[in-house]
């Protein structure tokens, strides 16, 4: 287990636990645990009768927040699991309905900062970038093994980068790599066409890291079976880090808040659509400058907040 001397602070943890609107003795889950910093908050609140279930890919998520979370072990329960699984471990521990379910997208601080399997080139660690060590599919092989036509598609497919072509034909013309700072390096010394505020390499590492966990997948699978989770009146909150996430969630709660299904050339209503879910917070909220001070991380992320009501 790896020494680590203090927990990363939670993102926008009190927005968080004023949207899922925590209540004494609610069942929450927390579907991307991380170090446990949002679970941690909310079984505080909750308390008397509160449950958060927990579920993270990481092993070592689950073993960080379970230390984190030992003076609530009688009403806090984890799962080594990929989120898009939250339906199955909720059913088979009879953690259904519950009151709210919460997910912080993308690449945790953990994993940034102390994991050794490549998400962050500002230290030097193997081409991995596996959640769960179970999977088969890494960076490297992608990197490696991938032609230079699969490889621009990808990384344009997941990170829009316009750069794509051009960074798939240097990471060909200089393989074998095998680490994060190799990579990184390669694709910054790149003729790129379009320069941007962040390192060069950034775009790429979130197209590969997206790419080998199948994030996209994942999240739209947990949306619509969250739906299935919550009781009426329970509530979503999705934080994500980039357009594509965003794009995603913005798309699932406009279905779930339509009216109308029928074609657009039709002159009048004839089906029976009705909402389903209703939007808490109609614009997204995002951090506060206090908080983008102390944590710059969080600077991108984006709270959307929904409710389900039939």
């Amino acid at each position: 287990m790896m020494n680590i001397k203090r927990y990363h602070y939670p993102v926008m943890v009190t927005e968080v636990v004023e949207n899922l609107d925590v209540v004494q003795g609610g069942r929450y889950i927390d579907g991307t645990l991380g170090e446990g910093g949002h679970t941690e908050a909310i079984l505080e609140i909750s308390q008397p009768g509160g449950q958060v279930l927990g579920i993270d890919a990481d092993h070592e998520a689950i073993i960080i927040s379970k230390k984190r979370l030992e003076r609530f072990s009688d009403c806090s329960f984890f799962s080594n699991s990929k989120f898009s699984e939250m339906k199955d471990i909720a059913s088979e521990i009879n953690f259904i309905p519950v009151h709210g379910i919460l997910l912080d997208l993308g690449i945790s601080s953990l994993q940034l900062d102390f994991e050794d399997r490549g998400f962050s080139f500002s230290r030097d660690s193997k081409l991995d970038m596996r959640f769960s060590l179970d999977s088969e599919l890494n960076a490297s092989k992608i990197v490696n093994d991938y032609s230079e036509k699969s490889l621009s598609e990808l990384i344009y497919k997941y990170s829009e980068d316009p750069n794509s072509r051009r960074i798939a034909a240097a990471i060909c013309d200089n393989r074998p790599i095998f680490s994060s700072t190799e990579l990184a390096k390669i694709i910054e010394s790149a003729n790129l066409k379009v320069r941007r505020k962040h390192h060069p390499a950034t775009l790429t590492f979130q197209a590969l890291r997206i790419a080998v966990n199948s994030e996209i997948k994942e999240l739209e699978s947990v949306l619509l079976d969250s739906l299935t989770l919550l009781g009426i009146g329970g509530r979503l909150a999705v934080i994500s880090y980039h357009s594509l996430e965003d794009r995603i969630v913005k798309n699932f709660i406009k279905k779930g808040v339509a009216k109308c299904s029928c074609p657009p050339l039709n002159l009048e209503c004839t089906c029976s659509t009705e909402p389903y879910i209703k939007i808490i917070n109609k614009k997204p909220i995002t951090p506060s400058e206090t908080e983008i001070a102390s944590n710059p991380r969080s600077r991108s992320a984006k709270m959307r907040t929904i409710e389900r009501i039939r």
